[in-house]
């Protein structure tokens, strides 16, 4: 037990969304650290069309762009079904119908869904992308086979469509590995041990694969050998873009000139642009490297001088930033990446332009007078929520120019105000005028080129922008992960997870955008930018809810739906849209909160549906639920179910899925076998493979 306790220092002690083994493995036991954001503060998939254009000489009609522009407030619309986060128009594209399901225990293993509805897996963990790779065996994996298969704990999620609904890709992100599910435990030889590690460096990263099926409304299959199929691994070079490409700050001894970066890692949520390729979020990076730990930037960022649990530094130099030669390795990290899933042999890119910090994703949209913006949430405890607005317009079907506008442009933060500070006392009662609202402003880091920072430099700012957030005076947040923008309204919003230190001694008390103390479940912040203009300098804001279980907490707010009449919820994370507008949410921690396993969720945003939570999908013992996907136009849905049976081991597996037998729940008799996180789909029991 001793052992157990230094490996899970959160052992006991999970009050937020995650069990001991997803601290330690994911987000390097944070919530176990000391805050890192000690500022005074006051506290308080890009919507694009999925369609394919028919110009690929390749005949699989995947090669063009996403190409309609994404526009708000009276732009041009998006197409309706199409994508991770569609938002269509109103009384346009289907409906996904259902009654909602009853929660799941956490300590069921099953994958549940709505009467009428069926799921499988599209693609699971080591299935093999080329001709080559082969089949996936538990006991014979090998760093080459990984780099040829699909990785592990897949999260952010885009299903891009042909026209004609036969033929598709699937994009997603790998955020980290768990060995002890992925191995035995028995001890092995050092160079045994090294060649896990290569297994686990191929194992991150990210995935495009094609789907096709026989035609619109079928469940899909994925391509094996497909001409568009690619991994993106911790060793895959990514070209730097921005103020800091070439700098001091990103140079070391394998990359003199600071141009080029060596993988991706901790990719987290994502976004899809209209002009046709992925963005991911390099969230959590801070955990794969050693530093010297003692510098301010350092603390900010969570670097420490003590051994990775991946221990990728005995293998990589540039893992153990302790000295000069990689002392900016980690400088290299923590950006927004750009692939081209179009063009598998393209180098993708980091952009410094939108900061440097633990991005859960970034959401591009095209504003009203053509220039390019992007949401992006800091997800750490007290950290901060960012735009970043492009220099430059876009350009319908110029695919080459607008893959140029995340490189240049304005970098802001959030400060938010409430109309009823007053009365918010941390225990989530509603303030007199019956919500919570208020103000806010976006404050300049970034503008024209040009620092708004003293004493800090563009680079400065773009390389240590959570420093330059805090003399920026942003408001500290409940941990913001997904930001989405809804199309048909113009209005963002902004999934904060949780943060149970809010309002401990010595910590921020509660405020009337985070207005609940020991803040376990979560809430919903609802933005209205400043004259529809998305690149406003001012917005409004209102709560959408407060998390979690009426049944067991008076503390909970969902925009005036009767409280009795929703699904417990608790720990947002990820948001989609479906074609009617509807907001629909993915959760990451209901099992160490109300109880539950995590699931899939769809609230309404208008009139009296305004709240109503419904639960639509629950995942199995352990998962994570990540990577919504909305395809309301054909009845179907997708998600990545990340770390299933995370508790578990390769011995003594915590979970069967996805490949559950007769009983749904032990595999057969003397087969060895443990989860394996997958992307699935969900579509009506009708419908057939073809």
């Amino acid at each position: 037990m001793n052992d157990l306790k230094k490996l899970l220092p959160m052992l006991g002690h999970t009050r937020g969304k995650r069990s001991a083994v997803t601290c330690s493995l994911k987000c390097d036991n944070a919530c176990s650290k000391a805050v890192c954001n000690t500022s005074a503060n006051s506290y308080f998939r890009d919507i694009a069309s999925a369609e394919f254009s028919r110009r690929s000489a390749l005949g699989l009609g995947l090669a063009g762009a996403l190409s309609a522009a994404v526009m708000v407030q009276g732009a041009e619309p998006a197409q309706a079904g199409q994508g991770q986060h569609d938002a269509g128009h109103k009384g346009h594209g289907g409906k996904l119908p259902f009654a909602p399901i009853k929660p799941v225990d956490a300590a069921v293993d099953a994958f549940n869904v709505p009467k009428g509805y069926s799921w499988q897996p599209v693609i699971r963990w080591g299935d093999p992308l080329f001709k080559d790779a082969p089949n996936f065996d538990f006991a014979r994996q090998t760093p080459a086979a990984q780099a040829g298969q699909f990785g592990y704990n897949n999260d952010y999620t885009e299903i891009l469509r042909q026209p004609n609904g036969k033929k598709g890709l699937l994009v997603c992100n790998h955020e980290y590995v768990n060995p002890q599910i992925m191995f035995p435990a028995a001890p092995v030889s050092g160079a045994e041990e090294a060649q896990r590690r290569a297994i686990f460096r191929n194992a991150v990263g990210m995935t495009v694969v094609e789907l096709e099926r026989g035609h619109k409304g079928q469940p899909w299959d994925y391509v094996r050998g497909g001409k568009l199929n690619r991994r993106i691994t911790a060793n895959t070079t990514f070209e730097l873009t921005g103020p800091l490409a070439g700098s001091d700050f990103v140079k070391t001894a394998a990359d003199p000139a600071g141009r080029h970066v060596l993988g991706t890692l901790g990719n987290c949520s994502g976004g899809s642009t209209p002009w046709g390729t992925i963005l991911s979020g390099e969230e959590n990076f801070n955990g794969f490297f050693r530093t010297e730990g003692t510098s301010a930037e350092d603390r900010r960022y969570g670097l420490e001088d003590k051994a990775t649990a991946m221990g990728w530094e005995l293998d990589d130099p540039r893992f153990d930033a302790r000295g000069e030669d990689y002392r900016n390795e980690p400088n290299r990290f923590g950006y927004i990446v750009e692939i081209d899933p179009e063009n598998p042999n393209s180098m993708p890119r980091k952009h410094t332009s939108l900061g440097r910090f633990k991005h859960e994703g970034a959401n591009v949209i095209v504003a009203d007078n053509g220039k390019v913006v992007a949401y992006s949430g800091d997800d750490e405890r007290f950290d901060y929520l960012y735009k970043f607005v492009s220099k430059n317009k876009y350009k319908k079907n110029n695919k080459a120019h607008n893959m140029t506008l995340l490189t240049e442009g304005d970098l802001f933060v959030a400060h938010f105000a409430g109309n009823s500070a007053s009365e918010i006392d941390g225990s989530g009662t509603v303030p007199a005028d019956g919500k919570f609202d208020g103000s806010g402003t976006w404050l300049p880091l970034v503008v024209n080129g040009r620092s708004a920072i003293s004493g800090m430099s563009v680079q400065e700012v773009l390389v240590h922008t959570r420093l330059a957030a805090d003399k920026a005076g942003a408001t500290k947040m409940d941990r913001c992960e997904d930001v989405q923008p809804n199309l048909q309204t113009g209005k963002v919003y902004v999934a904060c997870t949780n943060n149970t230190k809010r309002g401990l001694p010595g910590q921020a008390a509660a405020d009337e955008t985070n207005p609940r103390a020991e803040n376990r479940d979560g809430h919903i912040v609802e933005l209205t930018e400043r004259r529809g203009d998305a690149t406003a300098t001012t917005f409004n804001w209102n709560l959408l809810m407060l998390c979690g279980d009426p049944a067991k907490n008076t503390e909970t707010y969902f925009s005036g739906f009767p409280a009795a009449q929703v699904s417990p919820i608790s720990c947002p994370d990820n948001l989609a849209f479906d074609t009617q507008g509807n907001l629909w949410i993915s959760t990451d921690g209901a099992p160490s909160t109300i109880g539950y396993n995590d699931g899939l969720f769809k609230v309404g945003l208008e009139g009296k549906n305004r709240g109503n939570v419904q639960q639509f999908a629950s995942m199995p013992r352990n998962a994570e639920t990540c990577g919504p996907v909305i395809h309301d136009d054909e009845s179907m849905a997708f998600v990545a179910v990340q770390h299933p049976g995370e508790e578990g081991t390769y011995a003594a597996p915590n979970s069967y899925f996805p490949d559950y037998v007769a009983d749904g729940s032990t595999p057969a008799r003397g087969q060895v076998r443990a989860p394996r996180p997958s992307i699935v789909q969900i579509f009506p029991e009708g419908a057939r493979r073809r």
